[in-house]
């Protein structure tokens, strides 16, 4: 399927990713960066997958089938989250009547469940569903034995139980049932994990469990004190980051998926299951601006927590609990989503200096506070480490906030948000009654504004530069009115965005940097789609110079590219017409948010 064929259902440690076929084809347990048990999404159904849907859509395969090319399996008729929750309800219209699909994730007790709930709407439906429980990310097949009635699943450390409201055939490493379902019936399917070694967990009741949960998503969404013109695209988001968040740490992902290719059958294929700070930083203003204190204080404690030590030992990503090794290899076992190999799990971006991320940090603590988080000495503490390491370090080239595998450069947006903390740094002290060396961190904040002025625009084309010295552009410059480095009204800007939009645009869409085959700052073979943070960015900036209503059609245009549940990926392809990257990314959701709250002024 596509990648916007897929719709999210999550406990806020964990997510899986539901088709329109009435598949799960990706589950990851007990924490988001676990193993997959389920991995079709990188592999085929041999790989893991729980489909439950009516039974003549399983085409030609057929319930237990192999699941390898053939026809395409049939869509469901529709599908959407359960009002403002991340309760999926999925309608089949079938000659015969029409059937329901509930999928969620409940609140986690001591076990992460997932449920699936049939029920029957009008007539009676063939039902069928296909189970193939794989761990280790498709590689081991677990030993299944059948106790007390139900299916217990047990493979190296992982183990699950599912409870079936209908009894299971097993053969052929799989196991499936077909049952009828009637208007008024509801069948329950709980699917439990826990480790091994311990005993059964205590099992769940799959109709609380979907009242409790219905109960929490519109307690939480209730808090939103968004009720501008794009709420319900707000709130989608909002619902998103929050299931994207770690709840045990406060760490907040980038995705919950690996490998989603940004170049459809190429290597641009990363792990986005971890906590890179920019994303998580972003997400942070998204969530303070929206009135969510609670999350925001939970980030700060995980921050505190993930970057103890030396500030020059900061690095880019932690895990969801502040892990600092995150290894990068490869998956061979996997085929690839649309054979876009290699399939990584790890990021070695971790290791790279990204001097962005200091001015991510430090503004975000600003914006924490200046929303009404209370003071923290510990934080206080921070920010000063920060500097300190930035009074010389901003000097350094870095990899920026691409990742560039490439050589290092002095990129002009690391640069900017080096300024950034500088500045957040001195309103700090000023605004906000913190003490310290305020004129030290003023004269760093000229020196820095100087310099990018100098070396990082070019005056003879009128535009801000990729990097010192360079002809490419980027679309991170978008950020300099927006951070404030420049007045919205300095000619500067105008002519940057400008030339972004002569080129660096696809089918009206931003492209983050040149990514041609000669382009000696990329480092990888291959293209890439839009990526849709940055037309985000692109919208902002044009309401900014009074081009609000260019602002206003490109921002409803992005919209217009949101899944039919109102999801993101990183990126959209032009000329395929369809998303790709990671999915869904709150690096999309983000600016989405920002953007329709500066849209709403």
């Amino acid at each position: 399927m596509r990648i916007e064929d897929y719709a999210l259902i999550g406990d806020m440690q964990s997510a899986a990713l539901v088709g329109r076929n009435g598949s799960i084809d990706w589950l990851c347990l007990p924490r988001f960066d676990s193993p997959a048990c389920f991995a079709a999404l990188l592999g085929d159904a041999s790989n893991g997958r729980w489909k439950l849907a009516p039974a003549s859509a399983f085409g030609g395969n057929g319930p237990g089938g192999r699941g390898h090319g053939g026809e395409p399996e049939p869509m469901a008729t529709r599908r959407s989250y359960r009002d403002e929750t991340l309760i999926l309800e999925t309608v089949w219209e079938t000659p015969t009547g029409a059937v329901k699909v509930i999928d969620f994730m409940p609140p986690r007790q001591s076990n992460p469940d997932l449920v699936r709930i049939v029920e029957g709407l009008s007539g009676s439906v063939e039902m069928a569903t296909e189970i193939r429980i794989r761990f280790d990310y498709g590689r081991i097949v677990p030993w299944v034995r059948r106790v007390d009635g139900h299916l217990l699943a047990v493979g190296g450390p992982d183990s699950v139980w599912l409870h079936s409201g209908v009894p299971l055939k097993g053969g052929d490493y799989r196991h499936t049932e077909t049952f009828t379902v009637s208007a008024g019936d509801r069948v329950p399917f709980v699917f439990t994990w826990h480790p091994s070694h311990l005993e059964a967990p205590e099992r769940i009741d799959a109709f609380e469990q979907l009242t409790e949960t219905e109960q929490l998503w519109k307690e939480w969404v209730s808090t939103c004190d968004y009720q501008g013109r794009w709420r319900d695209a707000v709130v989608r988001s909002l619902i998103t980051l929050k299931a994207l968040t770690y709840s045990p740490t406060g760490g907040i992902v980038a995705a919950p998926t690996t490998s989603l290719p940004e170049d459809f059958g190429g290597v641009r294929n990363w792990d986005y299951r971890y906590c890179w700070l920019r994303d998580a930083t972003m997400t942070l203003d998204a969530l303070v601006g929206t009135g969510y204190l609670d999350e925001a204080r939970a980030w700060r404690e995980w921050l505190l927590r993930a970057i103890a030590g030396r500030a020059e030992d900061l690095q880019i990503m932690y895990g969801v609990a502040g892990e600092r090794r995150l290894p990068e290899m490869t998956l061979d076992w996997l085929s690839g989503y649309e054979e876009s190999r290699p399939v990584r799990i790890g990021n070695g971006a971790a290791g790279q200096l990204q001097l962005d991320v200091y001015g991510e940090v430090v503004n975000s603590l600003y914006v924490a506070r200046r929303g009404g988080l209370p003071p923290n000495s510990h934080a206080w503490s921070l920010v000063r480490k920060l500097m300190d390491f930035l009074e010389s370090g901003w000097e350094r080239p870095d990899e920026g906030l691409w990742e560039v595998r490439g050589p290092r450069r002095h990129f002009v947006h690391s640069k900017v948000m080096a300024w950034v903390a500088a500045d957040r740094a001195v309103r700090l002290v000023r605004e906000l009654e913190r003490t310290g060396p305020i004129e030290r961190w003023a004269a760093l904040r000229d020196r820095i504004h100087a310099e990018v002025c100098h070396k990082g625009y070019d005056s003879e084309r009128g535009t801000f530069t990729q990097s010192y010295g360079s002809r490419e552009l980027d679309a991170a410059l978008l950020m300099i009115p927006i951070v404030g480095f420049l007045p919205p009204q300095d000619p500067r800007v105008h002519s940057t965005i400008e030339a972004i939009e002569r080129e660096l645009m696809a089918d009206g869409f931003v492209l983050r940097y040149p990514t041609a085959e000669d382009n000696p700052v990329d480092g990888l073979p291959g293209g890439e789609g839009a990526f849709l943070a940055c037309s985000f960015w692109l919208a902002e900036a044009r309401a900014m110079v009074g081009r609000r209503k260019e602002a206003v059609e490109l921002f409803e245009r992005l919209l217009s590219l949101r899944n039919d549940v109102g999801l993101l990926a990183e990126e959209y392809d032009p000329r395929r017409g369809r998303l790709a990257g990671n999915f869904p990314q709150a690096f999309s959701h983000v600016p989405l948010i920002h953007t329709a709250q500066a849209l709403s002024l």
